[in-house]
């Protein structure tokens, strides 16, 4: 259950943007939030890049610095126009992200940043799945997104924000163990970070 701010942060985004610099401010800023997730990778200019639900852009606009083959992909039609915006050094394919109308073996990384927890269990494993597939042979995975915190001072502040703006997905998400789920697949789990009193967590799995 969220409340209407929810709506507005996906219909305003000096909203979005606001929320999203204050949720960064636990891992030291916004810039260093949409990098967790890219730490140790070598991507060169050739190295073919998804950003996975890549809203309006704003990890896309690190990676396309690394590389100039990246390509977001998002369901929305509005995320997606503003993206093209902030970022046009990419490209961008509106699509959803367990159905992703690429060829198999395609991208040397695929990577997303706090969207899987708005995912159905179903969705989750088919969104894993279909990254698997678009993925190159020792191609990598690289996630970051919420996790149920080991330091009990983080829960007060992360019921209220998953309370104001996520669903009960989002809660669900929080008893999933993703390691275990990507491993099942077919992935290995070659780093896994937590960060924020371990209210985010970061992995990086290769195929």
């Amino acid at each position: 259950m969220a409340t209407i701010l929810r709506d507005w942060s996906y219909r305003y985004q000096w909203l979005y943007d606001g929320i999203s610099r204050l949720a960064a401010f636990s891992v030291g800023g916004e810039a260093r939030f949409r990098q967790l997730a890219l730490q140790g990778l070598t991507i060169h200019s050739d190295t073919q890049v998804l950003d996975l639900c890549c809203g309006s852009g704003q990890t896309t606009e690190f990676l396309v610095k690394l590389s100039q083959n990246v390509t977001g992909l998002d369901a929305s039609p509005k995320s997606l126009q503003r993206a093209r915006l902030n970022v046009p050094e990419a490209s961008y394919i509106e699509a959803f992200a367990e159905e992703m109308p690429f060829a198999d073996n395609l991208f040397d990384v695929v990577h997303t940043s706090v969207a899987l927890h708005e995912m159905q269990p179903q969705q989750l494993r088919k969104i894993i799945n279909e990254v698997y597939r678009v993925l190159k042979p020792e191609g990598v995975f690289t996630l970051v997104d919420f996790h149920a915190p080991k330091n009990p001072i983080f829960w007060p502040g992360v019921s209220v924000f998953l309370w104001l703006f996520e669903t009960e997905t989002a809660w669900e998400f929080l008893k999933t163990d993703l390691g275990e789920l990507l491993t099942k697949t077919g992935f290995e789990v070659s780093k896994s970070t937590l960060y924020a009193g371990g209210s985010l967590q970061v992995i990086q799995a290769n195929k």
